[in-house]
């Protein structure tokens, strides 16, 4: 499956109750992604953070971080340090409250398409 077509089957699957979502899941499955991760799979490891993010608190920064500064540089521009800082309570001016990002974060993804080519 392609990055796209997987990034769809994590919304089909979780949609975005996130009281219903294991968080325990989702890090596996960021874990999983960091550890073999496939060249052009931006957008899904993107929407498992984000995920992450939506679930969790200060003790998952470190995980994405690793996300974003440890695969490749494609992979550090789609994660949003705008997660890890609100993760991690940074007082900066341009950091929106947790509701925002989420609604954000919904939003986006709600009718996500892939738009991969084969």
């Amino acid at each position: 499956m392609i990055n796209g077509q997987r990034a769809e089957k994590i919304i089909e699957r979780y949609g975005f109750d996130f009281g219903c979502i294991s968080k325990a899941e989702i890090i596996e499955l960021i874990e999983e992604e960091i550890k073999n991760y496939q060249p052009g799979s931006s957008e899904y490891i993107r929407l498992l953070c984000g995920y992450l993010y939506c679930l969790g608190n200060e003790t998952d920064a470190p995980l994405l971080e690793k996300a974003k500064y440890g695969i490749n540089m494609d992979v550090g521009c789609m994660i949003d340090e705008e997660w890890i800082d609100s993760l991690k309570g940074t007082s900066d001016e341009y950091v929106r409250p947790r509701e925002q990002i989420i609604d954000s974060f919904i939003e986006y993804y709600r009718n996500f398409k892939a738009d991969d080519e084969w």
